[in-house]
């Protein structure tokens, strides 16, 4: 769309000097003219560029350094025990954010966040903790979600971040270092009412869908047939055979500008 307007600009000059000049040494100044004018608008097109850019990196920056400060906050309300387990105050969280559901790690990455939930999966895309506008979002659970012990699929998302924040190392999943050790596994997952362990059973990237998102199915053979699909896809095999009344965690964002999805599953299998 600019080059056609400069294009435009260049010939409606052309053809206005072409009316009152016919003279060659006129034509040569009408070249020097258009000359000046296109190198003006580059000029201006290189600066607009700059500025945008400017603006964009100053408001990353500052997001981040905005997100950077809620994460520091209400990671104070997480501590271990005298047998280096996690302890959660919901309630410090929930007067922060009554949204707040749930608390979770995954061992050999950054992720170690409280997880809210709202009545849509849109809300937290741009929005932190604190609920201020930001498009770092927050690490949220999918509005389908019951947290009721009824839950087939319980799916988290969270934002690919190039700083590492959120998902932002979720990728790491799918790296041989992390794949080896075995400590980044299991996953304490632990809500108001509950303290629990999740393994690890699946992991994978795969074109953007809505499948292994699904929440709850109708009958046995189509969760049975979900399961079988979502171990088949993993890039490991774990060893881990996930079963009919297994409730699942499945951890997902995006990859490749959004046109891929990394995605890792785990099952329940105690108390933590």
């Amino acid at each position: 769309m600019l080059a056609l307007l400069i294009s435009f600009i260049k010939g409606e000059i052309i053809k206005m000097y072409g009316r009152h000049y016919g003279e060659k040494n006129r034509s040569v100044k009408k070249r020097g003219i258009v000359g000046k004018i296109f190198i003006f608008l580059l000029f201006l097109v290189f600066v607009s560029a700059m500025v945008f850019s400017g603006v964009k990196i100053f408001n990353w920056v500052k997001e981040n350094q905005s997100s950077a400060g809620v994460t520091n906050d209400v990671q104070k309300a997480v501590s271990t025990n005298e047998n280096n387990k996690y302890e959660v105050d919901f309630k410090s969280l929930k007067e922060k954010n009554p949204d707040t559901v749930a608390w979770f790690k995954l061992e050999g990455t950054n992720i170690e966040y409280p997880v809210v939930k709202t009545t849509d999966n849109e809300f937290y895309m741009n929005h932190s903790f604190d609920k201020s506008k930001n498009s770092a979002g927050w690490v949220f659970m999918d509005y389908r979600n019951k947290l009721d012990g009824k839950d087939q699929n319980m799916v988290i998302y969270g934002h690919n971040r190039r700083d590492g924040s959120m998902f932002g190392t979720l990728k790491k999943i799918l790296t041989k270092d992390w794949l080896e050790n075995t400590d980044n596994f299991i996953i304490p997952f632990i809500t108001e009412n509950e303290k629990l362990r999740y393994q690890v059973f699946s992991v994978y990237k795969i074109e953007k869908e809505n499948y292994y998102i699904t929440t709850n199915f109708k009958t046995n053979p189509e969760f049975q047939e979900f399961i079988d699909k979502i171990k088949s896809r993993s890039i490991k095999n774990f060893g881990i055979i996930p079963r009919l009344g297994d409730s699942i965690l499945t951890l997902s964002t995006c990859a490749d500008n959004d046109n891929y999805r990394v995605v890792l599953h785990a099952k329940k299998i105690s108390e933590y």
